[in-house]
């Protein structure tokens, strides 16, 4: 029988705090601890070595990047943790902080983007399983943030398509279910977007994966 995730939260509101830690009981996540601060996530992560850490930005003891600069610190001690940072309002440089040069098991969701529990629960499905979880909004601020040389010019307006919705973290079913395409098509247009961008047969798929959404987002 499979154990249930493990996560820690993080979130100095505590009716939002409570909020979140009910949404991913019901789903079978078992919080085991939710705390207020981002020095006492930061300790929660350790002693617990959880699936994942779930955070607020904003966060005592300086309420600036405090559960960013937690998650940073948490991925570079235990890389296999994966991370979901909220936010209220989006900024392209704590994006850019987040994904680093790895965006495999990272999610950066904006608050008022997230309309059911579902949402949530989707995104730490995403991250446990080392893919991405990125509000839309996000990625098209780290494009616009991407050097005026554009590796991606050779790619088709549907290679762009399916590149940008892998970039969010879906599948290639969810990709096909998005564009009302088959998993065969979606599969095709992976294949060209891998040779279009160079990335050739030494590496796993999972591996090409990530190395074309950096590209993407223009690491």
């Amino acid at each position: 029988m499979n154990q249930p995730l493990r996560a820690v939260l993080g979130e100095d509101q505590p009716i939002v705090r409570e909020g979140i830690a009910a949404v991913l009981g019901r789903a079978g996540i078992d919080v085991v601890e939710a705390v207020d601060n981002a020095v006492d996530l930061v300790r929660a992560a350790g002693e617990h070595r959880p699936d994942v850490v779930i955070t607020d930005i904003r966060m005592p003891p300086a309420h600036e990047a405090d559960g960013l600069r937690a998650v940073q610190r948490i991925r570079a001690a235990r890389p296999e943790t994966a991370v979901i940072v909220f936010s209220q309002f989006l900024d392209a440089s704590y994006a850019l902080d987040l994904v680093g040069d790895d965006p495999s098991g990272v999610g950066y969701l904006l608050k008022e983007k997230v309309a059911s529990p579902q949402v949530l629960i989707d995104a730490v499905e995403r991250v446990v399983a080392r893919d991405s979880a990125l509000d839309p909004d996000v990625i098209s601020a780290l494009l616009g943030r991407r050097r005026p040389e554009d590796p991606l010019a050779a790619l088709t307006p549907k290679e762009r398509q399916v590149l940008a919705l892998m970039a969010e973290g879906n599948s290639n079913t969810g990709i096909s279910e998005k564009l009302f395409v088959s998993v065969a098509a979606v599969e095709r247009h992976v294949t060209g977007i891998f040779m279009k961008l160079g990335l050739g047969q030494t590496a796993s798929r999972h591996h090409r994966r990530v190395l074309a959404v950096l590209r993407y987002l223009g690491q």
